[in-house]
């Protein structure tokens, strides 16, 4: 039987610290929330590898070395409103309501959206709101937010999104790469109503569904 909380202290020392996650309160976090319960019975012996976790149909529990470094990029404040897009089992997004005030997660598919749920609830976590619908639209009705984090590669962060932002927010995520070559985490900051990024780290992040640049024109 695998030992969990031993796992859980062994991913923290062995791939979060060595990978220059050093704010406190996520460690705590982290140490804290059994990324476990997250997952299927089937996967829960692989939760604290250091790789993407397979859910199906093409969607991934993000690396945790990864997720923890992008919601250390946010550099998240206890009065921050923050939105997570594609939180899959509700990992990262339960994460974040140990961080910040309160917690959107925008999901696509109801299946994760409804474990996530369940799992929450299990778990006694609070402050995460649920909502189903596109992930590039993110969810324009509770903007604008402080922090947004999207759980995955995205090729292009939609101009939807960033309109979701807050003056002065921040927003991580993975640019995916050209095929066969890593993607780059990236941070966005918005001043003056613009947002620009700035990369952090190479990262093989599977890419999200929906996230392709809208055509260019040919003449």
């Amino acid at each position: 039987m695998t030992d969990f909380a031993l796992a859980r202290r062994n991913m923290i020392d062995g791939q979060l610290r060595p990978n220059r996650v050093t704010n406190a309160q996520l460690l705590a976090a982290i140490g804290e929330l059994p990324r476990e319960r997250f997952l299927p019975e089937a996967t829960r012996s692989v939760a604290y590898a250091d790789d993407d976790v397979p859910l199906g149909n093409g969607r991934y529990l993000m690396e945790p070395m990864v997720l923890a470094r992008l919601i250390q990029a946010l550099q998240p404040r206890p009065e921050d409103r923050a939105m997570v897009v594609a939180s899959g089992p509700g990992y990262g997004a339960a994460l974040l309501a140990r961080l910040v005030h309160s917690v959107i997660v925008v999901e696509s598919d109801p299946t994760l959206a409804a474990a996530a749920e369940r799992t929450a609830k299990e778990l006694g976590i609070a402050g995460i709101r649920q909502t189903i619908g596109k992930l590039e639209q993110g969810a324009a009705e509770s903007a604008p937010y402080d922090v947004i984090v999207i759980e995955g590669a995205v090729q292009v962060v939609p101009q939807a999104i960033f309109d979701q932002l807050a003056e002065g927010g921040r927003l991580t995520t993975v640019i995916a790469g050209p095929p066969g070559a890593s993607g780059v985490a990236q941070l966005f900051m918005k001043e003056g109503g613009m947002a620009s990024g700035r990369p952090l780290f190479d990262s093989g992040t599977p890419s999200l569904p929906g996230f392709a640049p809208p055509p260019r024109f040919t003449f």
